[in-house]
């Protein structure tokens, strides 16, 4: 059986006791990724400027896990409001620009806390 490993990223903690994500064997899940800028700790009220940070934070995340964004299967995007999705689909463009070669997704509304817009989780494989 694989033993799971908890990965702990400076600048992405969350505010309870979990990690940002796990890897077991060669599957990778995360835990909400937001805006919430890793290096500054500034979560912008601008959306363009917040789905931006959320990406570099995905990349940050693929790279601690020993990846990028290349091994993303799937990704869960949840917008506080339907009219932050193009927001989302900006950097989302910029990370998986060939339309015949991204993960799989799914949006929904959710009622997200503080000033988060949107966040993502996703699944991947190493």
């Amino acid at each position: 059986m694989a033993k799971r490993k908890s990965i702990h990223i400076p600048g992405m903690e969350h505010g309870a006791p979990i990690p940002n994500g796990v890897v077991i064997g060669n599957m990778v899940f995360s835990s909400a990724i937001g805006g919430k800028d890793a290096k500054t700790g500034v979560m912008s009220d601008d959306p363009d400027e917040q789905a931006a940070a959320m990406f570099r934070n995905l990349a940050l995340f693929m790279e601690a896990v020993g990846g990028s964004p290349d091994n993303i299967a799937y990704m869960k995007v949840y917008l506080k409001d339907e009219k932050y999705r193009d927001n989302v689909n900006g950097p989302w463009e910029k990370m998986f620009p060939d339309p015949h070669d991204r993960p799989a997704r799914h949006a929904l509304k959710v009622d997200l806390r503080g000033k988060n817009l949107f966040q993502i989780e996703v699944t991947a494989v190493l």
